[in-house]
């Protein structure tokens, strides 16, 4: 306790709860998360919610699962002990609703007036939930969505949040808005672009769109990048259209690196030889 507290007094490195399942194989959640934002120069100290052999995705079956809900109590209230401050907090997949309410309590236990809670609702793509995704997880990850600054749905996402059909990507971030000020739309197809819509309800008149020529790839934990560099972005100081803009712009062009080789889609992109697109402007 007392160690901990001097390296704090002296440690200005900004810390994230992440709170995400890790998936050994395939490039997502935890196994991208923690080396981005460790790149662009933050402790990431993770939650685990579930650890899974591969992510759950297209193209696996038979993963293992392997639910950490009495885990995450332990740690969450061993953390409360030591007396942990968090400069954000970032949740992605749950594996059940349980999960939800352990990460709305942690909101409310771990938040300050400074703290950046960002909901990266992970439930599904292309039109359908993910394989572990049920009813009860869709309803709770609307109430866990409520509780953050900022969200980062993809389309299909928005469109569980809202309940209603994939439409107009702005008027699905206007309605994502009303519960949640800060919204960030992603894997949004216009003619033969893709890219994000952000909006923040209090300053903006409306949504701004970055879109990027599309690449014929489709690479799991891309969502998780995303939001990963938009949050790291947003802590440096970065405006939420300034942090989108960055992190679009970054996500396109590992895509693009990715798509130069001939492996697997399910195998997630190269995110290790694009981390010094991170680092290079990371002033420690």
């Amino acid at each position: 306790m007392y160690l901990y507290n001097v390296q704090r007094e002296n440690d200005m490195t900004k810390t994230i709860a992440a709170i995400h399942d890790l998936s050994c194989f395939g490039r997502c959640a935890l196994t991208v998360v923690i080396p981005v934002l460790s790149a662009m120069g933050y402790q990431v100290i993770p939650l685990p919610t579930a650890v899974l052999s591969t992510h759950t995705g297209e193209g696996y079956t038979n993963f293992t699962f392997l639910d950490l809900t009495d885990e995450m109590k332990k740690i969450t209230a061993h953390w409360a002990d030591m007396n942990l401050s968090f400069d954000a907090i970032y949740s992605g997949f749950i594996g059940n609703g349980v999960q939800a309410d352990i990460i709305i309590d942690f909101i409310r236990q771990f938040k300050t007036k400074d703290t950046l809670v960002l909901v990266d609702p992970v439930l599904g793509d292309d039109g359908v939930p993910y394989a572990t995704i049920t009813e009860e997880i869709r309803n709770k990850m609307k109430e866990l969505t409520r509780q953050a600054d900022i969200i980062t749905p993809n389309i299909t996402e928005a469109s569980f949040l809202l309940d209603m059909p994939v439409t107009d990507p702005s008027e699905m971030v206007y309605r994502l808005a009303e519960t949640t000020r800060k919204v960030v739309l992603t894997g949004v197809h216009i003619d033969d672009c893709i890219g994000t819509v952000s909006y923040e309800r209090e300053t903006d008149k409306e949504p701004a769109f970055f879109l990027q020529k599309r690449i014929d790839k489709s690479y799991p934990g891309t969502g998780d990048i995303f939001a990963s560099v938009l949050l790291g972005k947003l802590m440096s100081g970065l405006t939420l259209n300034e942090a989108a803009g960055f992190a679009s712009d970054f996500i396109s062009e590992v895509i693009k690196d990715t798509a130069q080789y001939d492996f697997p889609e399910r195998y997630g992109v190269l995110i290790e030889k694009n981390l010094y697109k991170l680092i290079k402007d990371i002033k420690l």
